[in-house]
Parts: structure tokens; C-alpha cells; sequence
């Protein structure tokens, strides 16, 4: 499936490596990171909006959708590689400098290309995911249940694929299904494109949890003990996870960005799908600080 009016190229970022990328619209740059188990299609209606008045680049990430997925565990799908084949794919397009909007797991290499890229990422927005760092010490007691997901593919090489892999459809299709408070926001013919490609990315998919619990959290670390943040503005939605898991979402996000404006949604998981009018507005009023 594609978005309808864009235009798509495989492009290389690292010898191996070449990202199917959706372009669409003229103006301003912006790049929009899905996340998981999704493609790029998660941005369909935003990147349509969008499109009026920037230049929009939707990408499938490295080990997604009909992206590349090559072998490999730690730096192969560290949030910092993953960041620079977006930074390698804006600047084949010609684009030095743009804004960069992400969600789930695209939000976490959103994240590190604005610590990675300062002078490159110009607006920088993340939906529903805390930092690398801050997602492990809020995950404690019987509350990460939630992220009982998190927990399996961290674990060595081997099993969790396995076990995945056995019944991938089920297992995908659960996250599909209880993180939508509409389910009617991801239709059936894109529900199967998920489930098809997520399916065929079981190894790749791993591994980027997999660096989640391993290279993320020291590239973080480094981070954190050089007072690194993010400079650009910085725009954060999610959903109420402070008040579910017993944190204040806000006050960890003022540790790392500095020009912040943080809210809530009363949506599900999938914001850009369940309601992509208030999530394109959101990007507009970013990027126009």
C-alpha cells in the first residue's frame, strides 16, 4: 500500500541499507518516523495535510516495512545508526536542515537525531514514548505488565524470535488491538499490511528492541551525565502514562529538551491515525515556532 499522491524511492543510507521513502507536497521540510508494529502508512492522513505546504518525507524504518533489514544486533539498530539513515535520506532529497516528527519507536530515533544532529533537526516532535533512559526506571512493580513486550525482545538472540515467529499474527495484531481506543481507525486492509510486514521482519524487529534495552540506554547515559538536551523546539504528546504508571511525564521530558511544550491526548496509541486533525495541527504549530 501506498500514500495516494506521493511518490516513493529506495533510498541508500549505509552500503547494504536503502529505505523506502514516500515523498509528497512541496515547501519546508518535514519528516515523519513511524512506529511500531507499523509502516510509513501510519502517516497517511498527516502526511496528506501536510503535504499542502511542506515537503513531506515518510521513510520505512531500517528492519520495516520494505525497508532494508539487514543482519544484525546492537549498533546495526541502535536509535543513533537508525537516526543517521534519516539524516542520510533528507540530505539525498536535497534537504540539509528539517523538522522531524515521530511516534512509538520513530520517536525514539527522533529523539537521538535531535541529540545526535543539533544543527540539522530545526523542530522536533515525539508522540507517545519517553526517552530511552526514563522508559526503563518508570517500568517497575506490576504496572510493567504493559510493557511486557519490551521485556521479551530484550532478551539474547534466539527466543523471543522464536516465539514471535510462531504465531506473529497473534502477536502483532494484540498491539493493533488493545492500544486503539478506535479500532476503526486502522482499517482492515491496513491492518493486514501491517501484520504482512511485520511478519517478514521478526529478526529486525527484535533487534531494535533489542538495542533498546542495550546501546540505546548508554548512548543515553553519556547523554545525561554531559548535559546534553535537546535545543530545538520540542513538542510531546502522549497519552497519560504518568498518571497510569505514577510519574510526572512532563517534568522528565524539561530534563532533556529545553523549549518544550508538552501535552496529553485522549486518544489511543495510534494518534496520527485516530486523529490525525489534532496531530497535523500540532506539527503546524511547531514548526511555526
Amino acid at each position: 500500500m501506498k500514500i495516494e499522491g506521493f511518490t516513493y524511492e529506495k533510498i541508500t543510507v549505509a552500503p547494504g541499507v536503502a529505505l523506502n521513502t514516500a515523498v509528497g507536497g512541496s515547501g519546508p521540510p518535514i519528516v515523519l518516523l513511524h512506529g511500531f508494529p507499523q509502516t510509513h502508512l501510519m502517516w497517511r492522513h498527516v502526511a496528506a495535510d501536510l503535504a499542502a505546504d511542506h515537503t513531506v518525507i515518510a521513510p520505512d524504518l531500517r528492519g520495516y516495512g520494505d525497508s532494508d533489514k539487514p543482519a544484525g544486533d546492537g549498533d546495526t539498530y541502535s536509535k543513533r545508526t537508525m537516526a543517521a539513515d534519516v539524516v542520510a535520506v533528507a540530505r539525498s532529497l536535497g534537504h540539509e536542515r528539517f523538522a522531524l516528527a515521530g511516534h512509538d519507536r520513530g520517536a525514539l530515533v527522533t529523539i537521538r537525531a535531535g541529540l545526535d544532529h543539533p544543527g540539522t533537526i530545526t523542530h522536533l516532535a515525539s508522540l507517545d514514548v519517553l526517552p530511552t533512559l526514563d522508559m526503563w526506571d518508570v517500568m517497575h512493580g506490576a504496572s510493567a505488565a504493559v510493557g511486557f513486550h519490551l521485556y521479551l525482545m530484550a532478551q539474547p538472540p534466539g527466543l523471543a524470535e522464536q516465539m514471535i515467529s510462531a504465531s506473529a499474527d497473534a502477536f502483532f495484531g494484540h498491539f493493533l488491538d488493545i492500544w486503539a481506543s478506535d479500532p476503526a481507525a486502522i482499517p482492515a486492509d491496513v491492518r493486514a499490511a501491517y501484520l504482512k510486514a511485520s511478519r517478514e521482519a521478526v529478526p529486525s524487529i527484535v533487534a531494535d528492541y533489542r538495542a533498546s534495552a542495550g546501546v540505546d540506554i548508554e548512548h543515553d547515559e553519556a547523554d545525561r551525565t554531559a548535559g546534553n538536551r535537546l535545543g530545538m523546539p520540542v513538542t510531546v504528546l502522549q497519552q497519560d502514562w504518568g498518571a497510569a504508571l505514577g510519574f510526572d511525564a512532563a517534568a522528565r521530558w524539561r530534563e532533556w529538551a529545553s523549549d518544550l511544550h508538552h501535552a496529553t491526548v485522549t486518544c489511543g496509541h495510534f494518534m496520527a491515525e485516530e486523529a490525525p486533525d489534532e496531530i497535523s495541527t500540532a506539527l503546524r504549530t511547531l514548526m511555526a515556532r
